[in-house]
């Protein structure tokens, strides 16, 4: 191993048991850092690989998984959740997807769970650990307006929400219901319905075809100009505004997730209106796309893109 394979070897060491020691309180930090230190260690373990006897198994790939993911295991185990993270709950659902043990304190067992007229209950030790969606790099949203999506941004006062699994190809919705107890949140239901009782049924079918675009279907959606927003490519501070129009539409659109996407719904329930704002936002990597549409006549359309 080359002098600066070690280097980097040992500042990973270094940070994993700095990060461990230091107990990091913020999770949305704690997973750009787990992917750093994972990234790190796993170089690392490549290099031994790569030394080993030249007819080595191909195995030592999982071996760099395990670390990695192991490595993020004791992270999110060794973080106690610090206290003001109770009072917003986007706060408080980072932390509760990535610790173990804070959710496990955190569900109201046994956890009821309904599908319809039926009613179970899940025991503590049935449980399984929920990551939501820190599994991936992104999770969605969905608004009836700009002044709902700023005024959850820094509500303390919320009391009530719902975090949502939108099942899109099963049309179905699993959510996951909580409510702030003594200043602590804590789960209390899981509800399980079909697409159809979801209070944004209209918009999801709609947008269930839109994000899939067979047979073009997004630039068949669009209006006829749709107002643009992005960063100012020669001004990093500066945004810059324009339109989009169906015949450029190629050029602007985004991906956008499907087969599954979340929601979380913020104090009272949302209702069927004829605008909704739909929120793709990064975990770690400030990505964020807003994408305005409107129910028009029979129809939805995409009336504005912020990107």
């Amino acid at each position: 191993m080359n002098q600066g394979i070690r280097i980097i070897c040992t500042f990973a060491s270094n940070l994993r048991e700095f990060i461990i020691r230091n107990q990091v309180a913020v999770m949305k930090r704690v997973v750009f850092v787990m992917m750093v230190a994972g990234m790190l260690l796993s170089s690392c373990q490549g290099q031994k690989s790569t030394a080993g006897a030249e007819g080595e198994s191909s195995d030592s790939t999982q071996t760099v998984d395990t670390t990695a993911t192991t490595l993020q295991e004791e992270i999110a185990e060794g973080a106690p959740m610090p206290k003001a993270a109770d009072e917003l709950f986007d706060d408080f659902i980072f932390n509760f997807a990535a610790n173990k043990k804070l959710q496990s304190s955190r569900v109201k067992f046994p956890l009821k769970v309904t599908r319809g007229e039926e009613v179970s209950y899940v025991s503590k030790g049935q449980w399984q650990m929920e990551y939501f969606f820190m599994n991936q790099d992104f999770y969605t949203l969905l608004f009836n307006s700009e002044e709902e999506m700023e005024r959850v941004k820094e509500s303390t006062t919320i009391e009530h929400a719902v975090v949502e699994k939108i099942y899109l190809d099963a049309k179905t919705v699993k959510q996951f219901v909580f409510d702030r107890v003594k200043g602590v949140w804590m789960l209390q239901e899981v509800i399980h319905m079909p697409l159809s009782e979801s209070s944004n049924a209209s918009f999801l079918w709609f947008y269930d075809k839109f994000s899939k675009d067979e047979d073009q279907y997004q630039s068949k959606h669009l209006a006829e100009s749709v107002k643009f927003v992005g960063p100012d490519p020669d001004d990093d501070f500066a945004q810059m505004e324009g339109v989009i129009t169906p015949d450029t539409w190629e050029a602007f659109s985004p991906d956008l997730p499907s087969g599954m996407i979340y929601n979380i719904v913020y104090g009272t329930p949302q209702h069927e209106t004829n605008r909704k704002i739909f929120v793709l936002r990064g975990i770690a990597n400030g990505l964020e796309i807003e994408l305005t549409f409107k129910h028009e006549g029979d129809r939805w359309i995409l009336t504005k893109m912020v990107t």
